[in-house]
């Protein structure tokens, strides 16, 4: 073996390095993609610039537009979830969860043994 301890870790620490790299440049892109306030030449010109000089480009992005990209992302995130709370609000339960909620009622002294059971046949009958 003609490879030493230090090479290999270096090595590591490269391809690290090149890892993180890249999950920057790809954050920086989906970031230029998903901001509504650019037009289309504005986000073809940060593409281009990232993509050309890629190390002056993606420092340029994060010192001029680096602020606002938490913002971008917070706001993507509660959109995903008001839209999700959304289509979550019309569903009706399943019979699982039904059961499982009858079952917490239950345990918890709200509902008699006899309560339960009606309420768990009707359930079940639909």
């Amino acid at each position: 073996m003609n490879y030493p301890l230090l090479n290999a870790f270096l090595t590591m620490l490269w391809l690290f390095l090149l890892a993180l790299w890249f999950l920057l440049l790809f954050r920086v892109i989906t970031d230029v993609f998903r901001d509504d306030s650019l037009n289309g030449w504005a986000k073809a010109g940060w593409t281009i610039f990232v993509i050309v000089l890629p190390v002056v480009g993606v420092l340029t992005y994060l010192v001029v537009r680096g602020r606002g990209m938490g913002d971008r992302e917070v706001a993507a995130v509660r959109a995903r979830e008001a839209r999700f709370h959304t289509a979550m609000a019309g569903r009706v339960p399943s019979q699982a969860e039904e059961l499982d909620r009858l079952a917490a009622l239950k345990e918890h002294g709200d509902l008699t043994a006899e309560e339960y059971r009606r309420a768990k046949a009707k359930v079940l009958t639909g």
